[in-house]
């Protein structure tokens, strides 16, 4: 069974710093992309990053650009979105995806999307 695992969100104050985790063993192996989404509260989910090492594409939101790192630990398993100067308006569920591909991040949409965690609240305090 297919399983992402997020964990590491919390309730962080405006400035501050948060390290997402997804435990994504089968998916840090290989060339599948796989990333993050997020979800606030009364609006769609949107992409936030994505990573492959198939072509080297990363993607990032315009909203996270120059903020957020999405990284992977391949003898680990696990996949990081490593945020600084968090916002209010980050505050969200943050979902572990992939596309459950090898394939590349130029397109990063929900519907590129296979295989979804259970999501981490993140809460932003201003």
């Amino acid at each position: 069974e297919v399983q992402l695992a997020e964990s590491g969100g919390g309730l962080v104050q405006a400035g501050g710093s948060l390290r997402l985790s997804c435990k994504a063993w089968l998916f840090t192996q290989g060339d599948y992309a796989i990333g993050w989404f997020r979800q606030a509260p009364g609006k769609e989910r949107e992409p936030v990053s994505c990573e492959t090492s198939m072509d080297g594409s990363v993607y990032y939101a315009d909203s996270v650009k120059g903020r957020f790192t999405i990284s992977r630990d391949g003898a680990k398993g696990i996949l990081y979105l490593q945020m600084t100067n968090i916002k209010p308006e980050d505050t969200a569920v943050y979902y572990c995806a992939s596309k459950g591909s090898i394939s590349s991040c130029r397109s990063w949409e929900t519907r590129d999307v296979r295989y979804w965690g259970q999501g981490t609240q993140v809460t932003v305090s201003s």
